[in-house]
C-alpha cells in the first residue's frame, strides 16, 4: 500500500491517497523515511517493525489479526510483543478479517444406530479434551456447505488436533457418505493416521452416523467420536476452521464455478492453512511445520 502511494505521488496528492486508503500519513512518512536519518535506535526498531507488520499483513491478504503477525515475526526471528504488533496495526490503521457465526450443516438421522458410539473427547473427570500428543491420532471433521453460481458445493474435512492440520479434505456437489469416506482416504493415501488406535470425533449427522461409514472406520481402525446431542461446542476445532476458512477466503468474492472453488480452496488450505498460517495448537507455528519438528525429534540418534 505504502509502496503505491510512492509510486503514484507524481499523480495524485499523498494527502488524498492516504485519505482515500484510509492509512496514516504520518505513518506513510515514517516508511518513507530512511532509518539511517532517524534521531535513535527506538526509533529505527519501530520504522523497522512498522515495515515487517505491514510486509506480513499484506503478505498474507489482510488474513491475520495481532497474535498471528506476532508469531509469523517471531517466526522469521523478530522479537516484537503482541501489543507492540497491535498499536502498530492501530497506527497504519489495518485489522484482521473478522471471523462469521457459525451454522451446523449436517442433519441427524434418528434412526441410526449409533448407541455404541461414546465421545471419546472427554477425560476420565468429565472434562472436554481435544488435545493429541501424537500427530495423526486423534482427528475431528464436519461438513459445510458452500455456494457458487452453478449450485452447492460441499467441504468435508479431517484435522488432526494435534497441529490443527488439515490432513484431508473433499469438495463435490454432494454430502452423501462418499464425501466424508473420500476426505479420510486423502488422509489415509498421504500416510497421515498413525497407527495403532486412531479416534476421530464428529457430530452425529447423518454421514457419520451411516452404515456405510461405521463399516468403514471399523475397516480402517478407526474408533469413532461423537458429542452429545444438543451440544455443539463440542465439535468447536472443526467449527472453527469453516469460520475461518470462509471468512479469510470464501466470503471475499463470488465463485461463478466449483472448479473455480476448488482451485481456490487448494491454494487456501495445502498452501496457506497448513503451511504458512500460524496455529494455536501449534504453538504459532505453521501445522506442517509442527509437525515435521515432531517427526525429527521423535527419530532415533545415529549410532
Amino acid at each position: 500500500m505504502f509502496e503505491f502511494i510512492e509510486a503514484e505521488k507524481a499523480n495524485y496528492p499523498i494527502i488524498w491517497m492516504c485519505d482515500r486508503l484510509e492509512v496514516s500519513r504520518a505513518s506513510f512518512y515514517r516508511w518513507r523515511k530512511p532509518p539511517d536519518l532517524l534521531a535513535s535506535a527506538s526509533q529505527r526498531r519501530h520504522a523497522m517493525l512498522v515495515r515487517e507488520v505491514f510486509a506480513v499483513y499484506e503478505q498474507a491478504g489482510g488474513r491475520v489479526g495481532r497474535r498471528q503477525i506476532h508469531w509469523m515475526l517471531r517466526n522469521r526471528g523478530i522479537d516484537c510483543a503482541e501489543g507492540t504488533v497491535g498499536a502498530i496495526m492501530r497506527e497504519l490503521g489495518i485489522q484482521a478479517i473478522r471471523v462469521r457465526a457459525w451454522k451446523q450443516t449436517t442433519t441427524r438421522d434418528p434412526g441410526a444406530r449409533t448407541a455404541h458410539i461414546k465421545n471419546h473427547m472427554v477425560d476420565d473427570n468429565g472434562h472436554l479434551d481435544f488435545s493429541s500428543v501424537v500427530p495423526g491420532l486423534r482427528l475431528c471433521g464436519d461438513i459445510t456447505y458452500l455456494k457458487t453460481d452453478q449450485g452447492w458445493s460441499y467441504l468435508a474435512t479431517v484435522i488432526d488436533l494435534f497441529n490443527g492440520e488439515i490432513i484431508g479434505w473433499a469438495l463435490d456437489s454432494h454430502m452423501r457418505t462418499d464425501l466424508i469416506v473420500e476426505a479420510f482416504m486423502m488422509a489415509r493415501d498421504r500416510g497421515r493416521l498413525a497407527g495403532g488406535k486412531v479416534i476421530f470425533h464428529s457430530d452425529r449427522g447423518s454421514q457419520y452416523t451411516s452404515g456405510q461409514f461405521q463399516k468403514w472406520c471399523e475397516a480402517n481402525k478407526i474408533t469413532q467420536s461423537m458429542r452429545d446431542v444438543g451440544n455443539c461446542w463440542q465439535n468447536a476445532v472443526a467449527e472453527s476452521f469453516f469460520s475461518h476458512m470462509k471468512t479469510e477466503m470464501f466470503h471475499q468474492q463470488s465463485w461463478a464455478t466449483r472448479q473455480e472453488l476448488r482451485t481456490a480452496m487448494i491454494e487456501y488450505i495445502e498452501i496457506w492453512y497448513n503451511r504458512q498460517r500460524p496455529h494455536t495448537r501449534a504453538s504459532g507455528y505453521p501445522p506442517v511445520h509442527a509437525r515435521d519438528t515432531h517427526n525429527q525429534a521423535s527419530q532415533p540418534l545415529a549410532a
